[in-house]
């Protein structure tokens, strides 16, 4: 049963929710990756270890963790937009709190374990309100321009923190976090359409273990959890190593490393439509596995290039970006599709729940790496903690295997 569709034939009310919602998702990123984006400067600034400065920037991921498999399965009982308002308010309040009160690791891990609650409020909620609002033929379109957007927000998030904290410190960039997620509740409450939830049978609530059984949809699931522990591990510290790279060519000419980090995302974006294209006309897995296997290869090398001319690693770092990023979009609307219907928003709870999980893991694993070899002023060491981010993502074509292999053979 689930939710009725809107009446919605010409499509122009599918392109309506799908502005709405990739707008929204837009403007409530604006601050997620705000720490990450000058970590350096807090890391000076409040005297940070690097084990603690990941501590800080996985912190999201943990409030997301903790909170996203009850705010995504309440979509399977009400309207999904009813938790999004709630996400949204939570993740105007975390960037308001931080800007007003953070003054060090303890309060700083405080508001980012919110603006965690704001992420799981937003991210699969609103993708459940897109998927409840559109019609079935164009959601695996709609479903790859949705999780782009998420490339989207990321690339604002470093180009407007970057920007604003350059000019008017970073206590007014967190602001104007908050004045953007405060815009998407508003866009949220007066644009999107309500649906009406049709009667569900009590089975049909949040049965963890009957996603647990679904093999299909978990192979996607486990996939996307070593996906996002590489692309949120690489992306919580790219910004610093670019600055490690060029304090070792203090003459070199080249973008900023927020610029590059903010081309990176956009970069990105880009290859997750791509790459969701791929996976509706080739096989959806082998995509994937490909993507995963590539990304891995190059986060193996790029930790070790640090003595090669600036513009080579920001390059090396584009194309980077451009395979972390190339599964993404096929890895999630791949869950959606092989998910029981009644249980889409428990199926993309727990897929957001491990996810962000590992994205927690991510950033920490990496800097307790960069510390345990030496510190960040260690080329080597830097390498090694790069290299342990291609070691779990080349996990991920093993997770893709647990399909049932005639399930496999027809995506």
């Amino acid at each position: 049963m689930g939710f009725r569709l809107l009446d919605n034939s010409d499509g122009s009310a599918d392109a309506r929710v799908v502005l709405c919602l990739c707008a929204a998702e837009v403007l409530t990123m604006v601050g997620v990756f705000a720490f990450p984006a000058l970590l350096t400067d807090f890391s000076a600034e409040w005297r940070l270890t690097n084990t603690q400065a990941g501590w800080i920037s996985g912190a999201l991921f943990a409030g997301y963790a903790l909170t996203v498999t009850v705010l995504t399965g309440l979509t399977d009982r009400i309207d999904a937009k009813s938790v999004y308002l709630f996400g949204a308010t939570c993740a105007a309040a975390s960037m308001l709190g931080f800007a007003l009160t953070a003054e060090g690791f303890w309060s700083a891990l405080s508001w980012r374990l919110l603006s965690g609650v704001g992420l799981a409020g937003t991210y699969m909620p609103g993708l459940k309100a897109l998927v409840d609002r559109i019609s079935a033929e164009r959601q695996p379109r709609w479903i790859s321009y949705y999780t782009a957007s998420f490339s989207l927000g990321t690339s604002g998030s470093f180009l407007a923190t970057g920007a604003l904290a350059s000019v008017f410190g970073w206590r007014a960039a967190f602001v104007a976090a908050a004045v953007a997620a405060s815009a998407a509740v508003a866009l949220v409450a007066l644009l999107l359409p309500a649906v009406r939830a049709a009667p569900q049978a009590k089975a049909e609530g949040f049965d963890i273990p009957a996603v647990l059984r679904n093999r299909a949809a978990m192979s996607y699931v486990l996939g996307y959890a070593a996906h996002v522990w590489e692309l949120f591990g690489a992306r919580s510290w790219m910004v610093a190593f670019l600055g490690f790279v060029l304090l070792q060519h203090p003459d070199a000419a080249g973008p900023a490393p927020t610029t590059v980090a903010t081309l990176g995302t956009l970069v990105a974006m880009a290859s997750s439509v791509w790459g969701a294209d791929l996976a509706v006309r080739f096989e959806r897995r082998r995509l994937c596995a490909f993507a995963m296997l590539a990304s891995g290869v190059l986060a193996g090398a790029i930790g070790f290039c640090a003595g090669l001319p600036y513009p080579a690693v920001a390059a090396l770092m584009l194309a980077y970006n451009f395979f972390i990023q190339l599964d993404s979009a096929a890895l999630t609307t791949g869950a959606v599709l092989a998910a029981d219907p009644q249980r889409r928003g428990a199926t993309m709870a727990v897929h957001s729940l491990l996810g962000f999980s590992a994205g927690f893991c991510g950033p920490i694993a990496f800097g307790a790496i960069l510390d345990a070899a030496g510190g960040a002023s260690i080329g080597f060491a830097w390498g090694l903690a790069f290299a342990s981010l291609g070691a779990v993502v080349a996990m991920g074509p093993l997770a893709l295997r647990l399909a049932p292999r005639a399930r496999r053979l027809s995506d």
